[in-house]
């Protein structure tokens, strides 16, 4: 493995792949696996699923609308990066010059974190650690920070978006649509979807979520993109649209054309609820405490 010390990002290259870091963009802006780019655009945290018309009856959104503006608007505030274990506090210009040409630049294993400040009020942080080993596999860690003061949390994962359209997905998991109060009708087992479906709801809003996930691979031609549980199963859905398109649309005719696949791997997910569609709230234990922190991890798998 061999890092690059670029001015503006940090190049992590092996046998098969080659990884990109921005620090302006806040992110891995290029994760590119046996010549196939995964990255349309840098991923970040995500706090916001789309509202159901549950959700919309007992005015959830109204509650907890700043998460929409968090999940648009985030800002990285510090980046750290560790080589080998070790903190290297100057890697950014003009410090990485010293570093060219030293044993630092292949290293057995590298770790960059980003920091990131919420648009929230008030304020709360969140992290994104990225590890990366020889063989190219990236063990991904988020750690939200609580804070009492914030509304009920949405969801809490990271989102990719990828620069075309999967030709379908295949996962271990629960079968169907399913969501921390809609499980027990799932059966575990591995799947193959086709495409990139979206629920024909009569409104677009929240769908595809598929819990107790151990790994899912998006498929794209010869090519294909994984991502496996590290210690406990997560949550994914892997659709053409982000929560915000959703979210705009009225009816289906105006979500825009698919052409791009929006992967989010999730920590933690709010119900849907569903007792009284117009007004019932969810049963409390499928709320997300916003005051408590939650940290989950996964990992990318360079095959």
């Amino acid at each position: 493995m061999q890092i690059v010390f670029d001015d503006c990002v940090l190049g992590v290259h092996g046998t098969d792949f080659e990884y990109i870091f921005s620090y302006s963009q806040g992110g891995p802006e290029s994760l590119k696996i046996k010549d196939t780019e995964w990255v349309y655009r840098t991923p970040k945290p995500t706090f916001w699923r789309a509202t159901t018309c549950n959700d919309r009856g007992n005015h959830f959104p109204w509650r907890s609308s700043m998460w929409l503006g968090a999940d648009m608007f985030i800002t990285v505030k510090n980046i750290e990066l560790y080589v080998d274990g070790k903190q290297l506090p100057d890697f950014r210009a003009p410090f990485n010059n010293a570093l060219i040409g030293t044993p630092l630049e292949h290293p057995k294993s590298v770790e960059i974190v980003y920091q990131y400040e919420t648009t929230t009020t008030p304020s709360t942080t969140v992290s994104m650690r990225y590890r990366i080993e020889e063989s190219g596999k990236i063990t991904v860690t988020a750690e939200y920070t609580g804070k009492p003061e914030l509304p009920e949390l949405p969801a809490f994962g990271l989102r990719f978006i990828m620069p075309d359209a999967a030709d379908g997905y295949e996962y271990t998991g629960l079968s169907g649509e399913t969501y921390p109060d809609r499980m027990a009708g799932g059966g575990h087992g591995t799947y193959l979807i086709q495409g990139l479906p979206v629920t024909p709801y009569l409104v677009p809003q929240e769908c595809g979520m598929h819990m107790q996930t151990e790994r899912v691979t998006v498929q794209h031609g010869d090519a294909s993109f994984t991502i496996t549980k590290n210690d406990v199963p997560f949550a994914f859905s892997a659709l053409p649209y982000t929560a915000e398109e959703l979210e705009n649309a009225t009816h289906h005719d105006e979500l825009p054309t698919p052409r791009r696949t929006v992967l989010c791997i999730y920590g933690a997910v709010r119900g849907v609820g569903g007792i009284d569609s117009w007004g019932a709230d969810v049963c409390p234990e499928y709320h997300i405490d916003a005051g408590i922190n939650h940290t989950f991890t996964f990992v990318i798998n360079a095959e």
